[in-house]
Formats: structure tokens, sequence, C-alpha cells
């Protein structure tokens, strides 16, 4: 059973986050896996909660 998680950052609409969803289980489908075996897991994380080169993401866009 293919497993593909994908970690973003939030701030992307339902629709955006499924259509992402969506392209990823076609092309592992592609692939050859079985439709029904295919698993997407999209996990969003506050930009507050993100650390790059030692400053959060929310500091890197000015929300703090």
């Amino acid at each position: 059973m293919p497993l593909v998680e994908i970690t973003l950052t939030e701030g992307r609409t339902e629709e955006q986050l499924r259509d992402l969803m969506r392209c990823v289980h076609t092309a592992i489908e592609e692939w050859g896996a079985p439709r029904s075996s295919i698993r997407v897991l999209v996990r969003e994380i506050p930009p507050a909660l993100w650390l790059s080169g030692g400053v959060t993401l929310a500091e890197q866009r000015g929300l703090t």
C-alpha cells in the first residue's frame, strides 16, 4: 500500500489541498499501484512552528 505524506505550512484552501492530493494520487496510480491501496496524507504546520535558518517562517514572512 503506497503511503505519501506531504508536509506544508498552513495557508492553502481546501480546494488547493484536494487538488494536490488528487494529482499525487493520480501519479502513484500511473506507476501501477491499485487505486484503492493509495493513501495520501497532508499535514499543515503553522508558520510559527516551522524553523529554517534559525528563524521561523512566520518571522521570515513578517507575521510576528
